[in-house]
């Protein structure tokens, strides 16, 4: 029979106790091992009797083969081997669906060997009463190729909506997996981890906020007595048990079991004296194999919106059946760009700002229907590691703007925050990036297009597209901001030179192998796909970010000596996560690789006095950086491809691009109304102005609401076929955009119910109305705004 393992243990014998009781103990625990091996719900759990008590599946018919393997084993003599040779999902289940009771723990372990692109997951099932499934992979540990075996194991909590809990190993993608000594036991109902004097709810108050916390479920419930709105928490999951708690100088503090994980951890939680806000510590110490999700998540009421930064900025109806659930990291720019999330009706609302966001995700899900949003602790390098912050702030009015510019006050506090004002006396070439188009154009004759450009009525443009020094030194003469792409992400081995279609001659190729980022199973990191001469994509390597101004030393000065560029835009830098590095040679936590990162726009925008751009957009690069290229851009709702595809005109609309990207009924300029007046917000360079034609006019219309630049993307046959709608779209933006360029937006709010009309209003005076809908809008002074029209007033 195969081995088993299991956590439930007894504990170390003391060297110091008397022989006597050393030898009880040492039986006792003899007989306690003894125990927990035969705890061991699954039957033939290292597959000694075949599949004999399995059962396996697969979403394409035939597409998984299962066989026993009696040379690669754990332990034992035998293993089971799966070979899954179609993209999409499969799973392999233990005839074994345990009945539970709230707060029933499973601990579920296993061994796999993993060679292929796809990934293996242990997880379970849960089930309600009449079959119906609770949650089809609850507790996901996840495992890819290394050539070890692995030691999957996690835990599962009933919540009081399961009745039965089904444990599981799936998977996704081609991928060979062997599987070993699957172990499944029980551990303590978790109620018996509570005090027996633990108080039911405790609380807390000041003048303006009365927070409850209740000891049964972790859940806090806060009446907000100026808006007489009570914010509730429900719990997503039964993850975390109160195991005690009390009130102390003004804080209640809780000690708490997180039973995936078996971690205890302390959580404090301090109401401010007079403010609104409330702020949660938690702290630690040990390992965390997977996040932790604490606090629970506020719920809203119908009418309700989600407030979530990511790029530019998106509202979320609570009770929209289209959104999908999805998590978004706070340490990268595809994710959520500013540290924080809240939900309101327009007026009232609550907010948490992520105060330690470098190892924080967030979640949107949905309990009873209603989109919530919760946070998630991610590990730092497989533990808990430092203290981790949230706070709360409640709202009687202002809604997301409200929110935007607690979060602005929050980045004055905590060093995020400098202006493009302060930015042009240190370099005056930013002035020449306020109110310019961002052009890619990959015509050799820059300068002549140029030169027709600003004939046409075109007149201030960043050029983003390499150059010769002679083109270089005119287009610096005519005025234009001139760019380049650079990378330094991206590590490609030698090796697979010869199978390229091409070399790029960015790449930091001398990194490969000694400076690229490895995973905790020692494993290099995989990135940017490179197509090869038969079709097949070769991974990159990912540079180890620590090495990333250096190789920049040596490039950029280099470069500037022969060509005068007044600008440079980094690609990927503020785009891609903050990654950890476990090489031992050059270790690297997530706060170390946004360190680096941020050393390295630093080095190009200050040392090298290049107005300076990084893609999609981060707000920890603000003080470094003068652009984003990407932010107007929500990166799950870009036509597909876009990073691969860049100069490809589509004509159909895609459903997500029209709904979400142009969805003037889901967006938000979050960015703007903290950000507006410190750093420049563009639109993807797959994802640009005239990218579909069919929705041209409407993303004019954001750029001149939002007080943005245009960015456009042709060689010269589009150009000279579509030259009066580039420069129509121009001058519908750019002037506009120029009259705000240095100016805070100071509101945004939806004049009509159905959001089709929008006005913000910046700090000099300046006030923008846009009618996004099908019928012109009357203004309270008889003026109309023509539909799919707009009003600047003030300038």
């Amino acid at each position: 029979m195969g081995g088993v393992r299991s956590t439930w243990r007894c504990p170390r014998m003391n060297a110091l106790i008397v022989p006597l009781v050393l030898l009880v103990l040492l039986v006792a625990c003899i007989h306690c091992a003894t125990l927990t091996a035969a705890e061991n719900l699954v039957g033939n759990p290292g597959f000694e009797s075949g599949l004999d008590g399995w059962r396996v599946w697969s979403r394409q018919p035939n597409a998984i083969t299962a066989t026993v393997d009696e040379q690669t084993v754990h332990s034992g003599h035998k293993s089971l081997r799966l070979e899954h040779q179609d993209a999409q999902d499969w799973s392999l289940e233990p005839s074994l669906r345990l009945n539970t009771r709230p707060g029933d723990l499973l601990q579920l372990e296993c061994w796999v060997k993993v060679q292929g692109s796809g990934s293996v997951t242990l997880c379970a099932s849960t089930w309600a009463g009449q079959g119906r499934v609770v949650e089809w992979s609850a507790g996901e540990r996840t495992a890819s190729e290394a050539s070890e075996w692995q030691h999957l194991t996690t835990r599962i909590v009933a919540s009081a909506k399961v009745a039965q809990i089904q444990p599981r190993l799936i998977g996704y993608g081609a991928v060979n997996v062997w599987v070993d000594d699957y172990s499944v036991t029980r551990g303590p109902n978790l109620d018996s981890m509570r005090s027996a004097n633990l108080p039911p709810t405790l609380r807390l108050s000041n003048a303006t906020l009365i927070v409850t916390f209740d000891t049964t479920n972790a859940t806090l419930s806060v009446q907000d007595l100026r808006a007489g709105r009570r914010w509730t928490q429900k719990p997503f999951s039964n993850d975390d048990v109160v195991k005690n708690a009390q009130v102390s100088s003004g804080r209640i503090l809780c000690s708490l079991f997180h039973a995936p994980s078996g971690l205890d951890f302390d959580a404090t939680i301090q109401l401010d004296d007079s403010k609104p806000e409330l702020l949660v510590q938690l702290s630690a110490r040990g390992e965390l194999p997977a996040s932790l999700r604490f606090p629970q998540p506020f719920t809203g009421e119908p009418g309700d919106y989600l407030v979530v930064p990511m790029n530019e900025g998106i509202s979320y109806p609570v009770d929209d059946p289209s959104i999908s659930p999805m998590r978004l990291i706070a340490y990268g720019g595809h994710g959520i760009c500013m540290a924080f999330y809240g939900v309101t009706d327009g007026e009232r609302g609550q907010m948490a700002i992520l105060e330690t966001p470098d190892d924080a995700s967030i979640r949107i899900d949905r309990i009873g229907g209603r989109l919530v949003i919760l946070p998630e602790w991610d590990p730092q390098r497989g533990q808990f590691g430092y203290t981790r912050k949230l706070r709360y702030v409640f709202f009687v009015r202002g809604g997301h703007v409200a929110m935007a510019k607690r979060y602005r006050a929050y980045a004055q506090e905590t060093g995020l925050f400098k202006t493009l004002e302060e930015k042009r006396k240190f370099n005056p070439n930013v002035d020449r990036l306020i109110g310019a188009v961002n052009v890619w154009c990959w015509d050799r004759d820059s300068v002549g297009i140029v030169k027709e450009m600003r004939a046409a009525g075109i007149e201030r443009i960043l050029w983003s597209n390499q150059q010769t020094a002679e083109h270089l030194k005119a287009l610096n003469e005519l005025g234009v901001l001139t760019s380049r792409y650079d990378i330094y992400q991206d590590v490609m081995a030698r090796t697979n030179f010869p199978r390229l279609r091409w070399i790029h001659p960015d790449w930091t190729t001398n990194a490969w192998p000694d400076q690229i980022i490895l995973d905790r199973r020692g494993n290099w990191l995989r990135g940017w796909g490179v197509e090869s001469r038969d079709g097949a994509l070769i991974p990159c390597g990912v540079i180890c970010d620590r090495f990333g101004p250096e190789y920049a030393r040596q490039r950029v000065p280099a470069d500037l000596a022969s060509h005068p560029y007044l600008c440079r835009f980094i690609d990927t830098t503020t785009a891609a996560p903050w990654n950890e590095c476990y090489s031992p040679e050059h270790p690297m936590t997530r706060s170390d690789s946004r360190k680096w990162k941020m050393e390295l726009l630093r080095y190009i925008s200050k040392d090298n006095k290049l107005v300076t751009g990084s893609e999609t957009g981060h707000d920890a690069a603000v003080p470094f950086v003068h652009y984003f290229e990407g932010m107007m851009s929500l990166g799950p709702y870009r036509v597909p491809d876009a990073g691969r595809r860049m100069s490809e005109i589509w004509t159909n609309v895609p459903e997500l691009v029209a709904k979400f990207q142009l969805g003037h009924q889901y967006r938000l300029p979050l960015w703007e109304l903290v950000y507006h007046d410190c750093v420049v917000a563009h639109w993807y360079w797959g994802d640009y102005n005239n990218k579909l034609p069919a929705l041209w006019d409407k993303r004019d219309l954001f750029n001149v609401l939002y007080g943005v630049p245009p960015m456009f993307m042709f060689d010269r046959p589009l150009w000279e076929r579509e030259r009066a709608r580039f420069v129509s779209s121009y001058q519908n933006t750019c002037p506009h955009v120029r009259g705000v360029g240095y100016q805070e937006m100071i509101d945004h709010r939806f004049l009509t119910s159905n959001r089709n009309v929008q006005q913000t209003r910046f700090a000099n005076g300046i006030t923008i109305t846009v009618n996004f809908g099908n019928a012109d809008y009357a203004l309270p002074d008889g003026r109309v705004v023509k539909a799919m029209g707009f009003v600047v007033d003030g300038e």
